[in-house]
Formats: C-alpha cells, sequence, structure tokens
C-alpha cells in the first residue's frame, strides 16, 4: 500500500466530499483500478467511516449501468466514490444515489500518476468559484457556436440549466466528478448542425493521433473523417441514440493537463468538449447506454453571438 496514496485519498475525503467518523462510506470500483481503490477504502477507514469496498465486472463502455447490487449500496451510502475504467457518471445509479442523498464523486480512468500530480492538487475553491461562474452563463443563454481552424457547430442551449462540477459535493446530492472543474449543458436535442475537429483526446480512445473531423446534422453525428481512431469513435457510438450530441462542456481547472485519460482531459482550463449519447442525466432526453467526451483545445466560444473565450481563454474571469 503506497502511504502517499493513502495520505491523498484523505485530504480528497475530507476536503471534497467531506468524509466524517461513523459515516457509510462505499468505493466501487473494477478490476483495472482496485489498487487505487483499496488506497481510498484504506483512506476512509482510517478517517473513522464505515467503509465498504465493492469490485464489480468492468464495465464495456462508459454509461453502462452497473449491477442492481451495486446501484443499491451507492444509493444506501453517504458518501460514494466510483474508481472505475469506464465512468459511472452518467447512470442512473450515480442518479438514483444523489437523489437519496448520497455525496459522490467519480473518477473513471483515473490512474496512480493523476492521484500524486496534476488536477488533484488544484485550489478547489477557485475551480468551485470559476465553474459557477461558467455555469451560470450556460444558463442564462440560448445559443452556442463553437470555432476553430476553419470548422464551425452551432446549437441551442435554449431553456437547458448548466450543471457545475465543482470538485467540493459537501452537501447532500452533491454529486460530479474527481479531479474536477467543468461547467456543462444538455444541448437541445436536434439542434446542432455543423463541423467541430477534435484535436485533444476521446474517452476510449486517449490522446489523437490525428485530429478528427466531425459532422453533426440535425443534432446527430453523420461522419467522422480521421483514419482509425475516426472508425473506433463510430463503433462505440454505434448506430443508435449514440450519435445524439449530448453535451458541451467547459473545462476551469488549471491544473489539469492533457494526458489522454478525459477524466483529466476534459477538465483543462482552455479546453472545451462535447460528448454525444446519454444526457437524461443532466438535463436533457437521450438515454443511449453510452456517453463519450470529445476535447478541444483552444477554441473560440460564443455564447449567443457573444464572444467569452478566445482561443482558449476565457474573457469574463
Amino acid at each position: 500500500m503506497n502511504d502517499r496514496l493513502v495520505e491523498i485519498g484523505q485530504n480528497t475525503l475530507t476536503g471534497c466530499l467531506g468524509l466524517t467518523a461513523g459515516e457509510t462510506f462505499v468505493v466501487v470500483t473494477d478490476d483495472t483500478r482496485k489498487e487505487l481503490a483499496e488506497s481510498l477504502y484504506e483512506a476512509g477507514k482510517s478517517l473513522g467511516a464505515e467503509a465498504m469496498l465493492m469490485v464489480m465486472k468492468e464495465r464495456g463502455k462508459s454509461g453502462e449501468e452497473p449491477s442492481a447490487a451495486v446501484a443499491a449500496a451507492m444509493a444506501g451510502a453517504q458518501v460514494v466514490v466510483c474508481i472505475t475504467k469506464h465512468s459511472l457518471t452518467h447512470t442512473h445509479a450515480r442518479k438514483q444515489a444523489a437523489a437519496a442523498g448520497a455525496r459522490l464523486a467519480t473518477m473513471p480512468g483515473i490512474t496512480e500518476d493523476m492521484f500524486l500530480e496534476g488536477a488533484i492538487a488544484a485550489d478547489y475553491t477557485q475551480v468551485k468559484a470559476l465553474t459557477e461562474k461558467v455555469t451560470e452563463l450556460l444558463t442564462h443563454s440560448s445559443k452556442v457556436r463553437i470555432e476553430k481552424d476553419g470548422y464551425s457547430l452551432e446549437f441551442s442551449i435554449d431553456g437547458r440549466a448548466g450543471v457545475p462540477s465543482t470538485g467540493m459535493y459537501l452537501e447532500p446530492g452533491q454529486s460530479g466528478n474527481l479531479p474536477s472543474g467543468e461547467a456543462y449543458i444538455a444541448p437541445v436535442e436536434g439542434s446542432a448542425s455543423g463541423q467541430i475537429r477534435i484535436d485533444g483526446s476521446i474517452a476510449g480512445i486517449g490522446k489523437l493521433s490525428t485530429p478528427i473531423v466531425l459532422t453533426i446534422e440535425q443534432g446527430r453525428l453523420v461522419s467522422a473523417e480521421g483514419g482509425e481512431e475516426a472508425d473506433k469513435l463510430l463503433r462505440m457510438l454505434g448506430e443508435g441514440d449514440g450519435r445524439q450530441l449530448g453535451e458541451f462542456g467547459i473545462g476551469t481547472n488549471d491544473k489539469a493537463r492533457i494526458t489522454g485519460v478525459v477524466l483529466e482531459d476534459e477538465k483543462v482550463y482552455g479546453t472545451i468538449h462535447v460528448a454525444f449519447g446519454s444526457n437524461n442525466t443532466f438535463g436533457g432526453v437521450v438515454a443511449a447506454g453510452v456517453h463519450i467526451d470529445c476535447v478541444v483545445g483552444k477554441p473560440d466560444v460564443y455564447l449567443d453571438d457573444k464572444l467569452i473565450m478566445e482561443k482558449g481563454e476565457l474573457l469574463e474571469k
């Protein structure tokens, strides 16, 4: 057991989730992340929590539900951490646990390096303040336009509420990623049109060897150009509602790095991301059983035709 990992786990559990002695604490993991999960389990025990470690079969893709037994344990705990290869963030199990009052953090794809360096070390008070400001901008806007390298993608967010992932989940029902730092929203289904050049990373693929150009018509991904990685993205999304544009997000963590793991990549200050598939857990209506994030570095972003991000730099900080 790495004592440094346990120490960071203690700091994370107290500072970001407010875990205290006597609380019920569940760590959900799979075989790929068991060692890191054990460090968090030990950290929880050392803080006096009633800790439990649940190791499940690895899911096949992000957004796939855990078993009913795991979902029940999540809903029955006061604090939950999901440290798995594929994301449980956009699942009914996560949503139900939060609705039951759990304070919950998901850590899909996290590595030992990410525990020891990078986004986890951010000043989350600052991250929270910027994230909430960007969330307000999204909530009070009705249209988004993303421009970079001659490509433009536009969609409606009218009537949709922005969601803050601040990294601090101290009240019952609060949940999000750790490490964190993003404001995101569910685009209005069917409203997106245009093209976007993905040059950072894609969940389930990692850092891109070459950029991928995505074409979206009436809210649906109709083509991906860029060789093998483009083909893999289309296979992961399938032919159904996985192709629907489901999310737009803005990174707000100045310590985050592009590592090839979307959990950290999508939090990088200066990036935005779009995701395809499920968004019914945060204000949309798509339930696709898959949710794949795609990260773009240093774009221009307009909200209601007002430039709010220029080459990755937020103009209203």
